[in-house]
């Protein structure tokens, strides 16, 4: 099989191996910084500088940096003259992989974020500490356990992208 190449080709594939790393990374604090919290309020004291400067309202674009994965991958096809297929199985397979990312990240990941993001916002208003504890650990571990999925989701995409079987 010839495998593609060219500057063209090697940018495209740079774009695409970024967005999955900057998505990686980005869910990796996501998750992590959502276990401090959740410790943090556990133990009923004040939220340290880190996290509410993390917990800042705002929009996540690092982590929806992920959108990026089948752009360039599917440019990366397209650019491949017909090297790569989207019918083939481990083009479907990452395909698959990337629609559980978008789910778990669209359904559970960032809406907790947003909610936690509304927490620490009134309690940096506040006293600094969050006034309930039960729904912000709730949903700090619906945070960790989305974010947990997404990091093997991911991670088994850039296996099944390296290992094309």
């Amino acid at each position: 099989m010839h495998q593609p190449s060219g500057a063209a080709f090697d940018a495209v594939l740079l774009l695409h191996v970024g967005c999955a790393l900057v998505g990686l990374v980005a869910t990796l604090a996501a998750t992590t910084t959502a276990g401090r919290l959740e410790r943090s309020v556990s133990s009923s004291t004040p939220l340290s500088e880190p996290l509410r400067r993390y917990f800042r309202p705002g929009f996540n674009w690092a982590g929806r940096i992920v959108y990026g994965i089948p752009v360039f991958g599917s440019l990366l096809v397209a650019m491949s003259s017909g090297t790569y297929a989207l019918g083939e199985r481990w083009v479907l397979g990452g395909v698959a992989l990337f629609v559980g990312v978008v789910l778990l990240g669209e359904g559970a990941l960032w809406p907790a974020e947003r909610r936690l993001q509304r927490a620490v916002s009134a309690a940096v208003a506040g006293e600094g500490r969050v006034s309930d504890a039960a729904n912000v650990r709730r949903d700090a571990r619906a945070m960790q356990r989305a974010g947990g999925a997404v990091l093997v989701l991911l991670v088994a995409g850039m296996v099944l992208m390296v290992a094309q079987p």
